[in-house]
């Protein structure tokens, strides 16, 4: 049944006598506990943040001197008592809780500044089982909640990045009731995100695929200036996932990265994470989420250049993302182009040095490279829904290619069609992708039939082999991939028009048959690898 409101008005302005400090990241406190105590505040604290006021010459009453009770249990039971709750929730303006809180001997708290323990941390880090559990808070939790709820009367802030704006409001000794309202909003929204955590850890732990609730929660990393486009709002939310990427990214210069640009490197540095570095330099080009050339080379700058040559124009205004250092020979060659983004694991103090002569380009270094084969999440919003599924984190080397045709592929065929199949599961559906002697030829993206992706990417590589003054295209020998079964034998006749001799795709059509018996007749060898890629 629910609890019928007493319709008392809050009131504007309420003084802070008593505040109660409980945090386990202590960033700020001391500074923040010593501006109260100037304004005549009595601190209150527990465990290690009275020791660090204590330490710091601060006059402070421990919890256990108000609740009578000492900390028991390894410090798991030490503010879960009606002295501290009472003394948050009581409604000042009302009678009977007055009266309970004299009583019972209850004092009011009229300030909290709690945070709590550091769950998300340790299980980013990898913590075992025991350790991820026992930092899972409980009383920090429930004070915020309790002063969250009763913020007519009581401010509760859980960010020491808002210190400084409580010391602002408190220059008469209060605090509005705009102020304590705002700090409520976010004291739920940070319950709400460590109870995500939390869950989402469990489920990960015990193996539950699709757990009966999921929440995914996430911390405001920046405000962009609008979303896709410019009259949709729009916010950077970071999970705390330790992946190497654009979240976890540190930007060495540039302007702020706009919506667009987030998904698009995150994008690009996802596909070129496919390409170990040890196995040799690597580089994507991407624009709009999709690929517009991929390469390997024998150094940095000539997979940049190889990736290139698959479309310059489509380049122009791209996003940049290299599986190695970024060198400053390479870095001269790509601010020759106008680009958006550049994302490296590392650049070197001459790669920098050269990017920093175009104040406007975005630099990026992570650190590392995500691992392609690594579990995770990814969800998409519907009308009234959240759809969540694993990450396509299917590798192309850890599955088996079965031939399906008269011939098998060559050595040099078979590298190509992992190469290209490894483009292909980045590109948005339906996609074909042809490549040669690692280097993307041409790619098709989005097309509502794949033979137009087939086309596409043909028309796409006669293109750039006149703007190089080739020729003919590099589909010519080439290799072709598609994220998903060829439906009929017309897209894989499109593909051997632009000069593919070896295909690759999952396989699994009504009509494979067909498909088999037109590669036969024209030739071709093709392979089933059994898993797609759709990307949508």
């Amino acid at each position: 049944m629910a609890v019928v409101s007493k319709k008392i008005p809050a009131p504007d302005r309420v003084a802070v006598r008593t505040a109660l400090l409980s945090v386990s990241d202590k960033t700020g406190v001391v500074a923040l506990a010593r501006a109260l105590a100037d304004k005549g505040v009595r601190l209150l604290s527990t465990g290690g943040t009275h020791k660090a006021l204590s330490d710091a010459g601060l006059a402070v009453t421990d919890v256990s001197e108000v609740t009578g009770f000492p900390e028991i249990m390894d410090g798991r039971v030490k503010t879960l008592h009606p002295s501290v709750h009472g003394g948050l929730l009581a409604i000042r303006d009302d009678a009977e809780h007055v009266e309970a809180m004299k009583a019972h001997g209850i004092g009011a708290i009229d300030l909290a500044i709690i945070n709590l323990y550091p769950f998300e941390d340790v299980r980013a880090k990898g913590g075992d089982y025991p350790t991820t559990v026992e930092n899972i808070d409980i009383g920090g939790p429930a004070m915020i909640r309790a002063s969250a709820k009763n913020h007519a009367y009581v401010t509760i802030v859980t960010d020491p990045a808002d210190y400084e704006a409580l010391i602002a409001e408190l220059a008469d000794g209060t605090t509005s009731y705009a102020f304590r309202q705002r700090m409520a909003a976010k004291a739920y929204a940070r319950t709400a995100a460590y109870d995500a955590a939390i869950s989402n850890w469990f489920a990960e732990a015990l193996d539950i695929a699709m757990p009966r609730h999921r929440v995914i929660g996430g911390v405001l990393k920046e405000e962009m200036r609008y979303g896709e486009n410019p009259h949709q709002k729009a916010g950077f939310y970071v999970t705390g996932e330790n992946r190497p990427g654009v979240a976890t990214a540190t930007l060495l210069q540039g302007k702020q990265l706009s919506y667009n640009n987030i998904n698009d490197t995150d994008a690009a540095f996802e596909l070129v994470a496919e390409f170990l570095p040890e196995n040799g330099p690597a580089c994507a080009i991407i624009k709009h989420a999709n690929p517009c050339g991929v390469a390997t080379g024998k150094t940095l700058k000539d997979a940049y250049v190889r990736a290139l040559a698959c479309d310059p124009v489509s380049a122009f205004g791209g996003i940049i993302a290299l599986n190695s250092t970024l060198d400053g020979e390479t870095a001269e060659e790509i601010v020759k182009l106008f680009t958006e983004v550049i994302i490296a694991p590392d650049a070197d103090e001459k790669a920098r040095a050269v990017i920093a002569g175009k104040p406007n380009l975005r630099l990026l270094v992570t650190g590392g490279l995500p691992d392609p084969r690594a579990p995770g999440l990814s969800a998409k919003t519907v009308s009234g829904g959240l759809l969540v599924q694993s990450r396509d984190n299917g590798v192309v080397e850890d599955l088996e290619l079965k031939v399906v045709t008269k011939r098998a592929p060559t050595e040099q065929e078979l590298i190509d069609m992992k190469f290209a199949f490894k483009v292909a599961k980045h590109v948005k559906s339906n996609a074909v992708v042809y490549a040669k002697d690692g280097q993307t030829a041409g790619i098709g993206a989005g097309q509502m039939s794949r033979v137009d992706s087939a086309r596409i990417a043909g028309l796409k590589a006669e293109e750039a082999a006149k703007a190089m003054g080739l020729s003919q295209p590099l589909t010519r020998g080439s290799a072709v991939a598609s994220e998903a079964f060829l439906p009929f034998a017309d897209g894989l006749l499109s593909a051997i028009a632009a000069g593919a001799t070896a295909v690759i795709q999952p396989g699994g059509s009504m009509r494979d048959a067909e498909v088999i018996a037109a590669a036969d007749e024209a030739g071709v060898a093709m392979v089933f690898t059994g898993m797609r890629h759709f990307r949508h």
